[in-house]
């Protein structure tokens, strides 16, 4: 994997992957961003005062961490959060800010989400798959169906031990020098 260093730091050892640093910035951006959503929502309306003088819309810490899988990958994400006390006189309903950038709904970016129906589309099965991800990645990503195949191989031959070989033992699977051959899976379906 490509590791980066930074040799300003003094006295320590920075390194971090490349996917990392992507990661943290795209966090920090969109903190930013989010932040700065409130800041402008607070300020549209800090001359609204209730019969005490006090402001009706106030930050009010923040809400709890979400995850939300964007292009940069998983980000945990604490949204700011606001306080309106402003009632519509029609409805008799408080208002309430939702975000732009982030609605309290959303867990996956539009980009993630468009991209998975193209992965069907255009054969995930059958391997064929690399206009959907060039679509997503770009062309000069590198994912060609062999690479992806690969990695999947991988993925399926790894070393299984402890609690997990216990469970897979009790439920019929077949193994061969540690690795896993022959899941229960599979001969239920044979």
């Amino acid at each position: 994997m490509l590791m980066l260093a930074n040799e300003d730091v003094e006295g320590a050892e920075f390194a971090s992957t490349l996917d990392s640093i992507c990661r943290e910035g795209a966090k920090r951006m969109l903190a930013a961003e989010l932040e700065a959503e409130v800041a402008e929502y607070v300020s549209a309306f800090s001359d609204d005062l209730n019969e005490e003088g006090h402001r009706l819309v106030v930050r009010n810490g923040h809400h709890n961490a979400r995850t939300v899988t964007t292009a940069a990958g998983a980000l945990e994400v604490r949204a700011p959060r606001v306080n309106d006390k402003r009632v519509d006189s029609e409805t008799g309903e408080r208002h309430r800010f939702v975000s732009k950038v982030l609605p309290p709904w959303c867990r996956k970016s539009p980009k993630v989400v468009e991209v998975l129906p193209l992965l069907y589309l255009h054969g995930l099965s059958t391997g064929d798959f690399t206009d959907a991800l060039g679509a997503y990645f770009g062309s000069a990503a590198g994912l060609s169906a062999s690479v992806i195949s690969r990695r999947g191989s991988q993925a399926r031959w790894r070393k299984i031990n402890g609690p997990e070989l216990v469970a897979l033992v009790r439920a019929g699977a077949r193994f061969e020098k540690g690795v896993l051959v022959e899941s229960c899976e599979e001969e239920v379906a044979a």
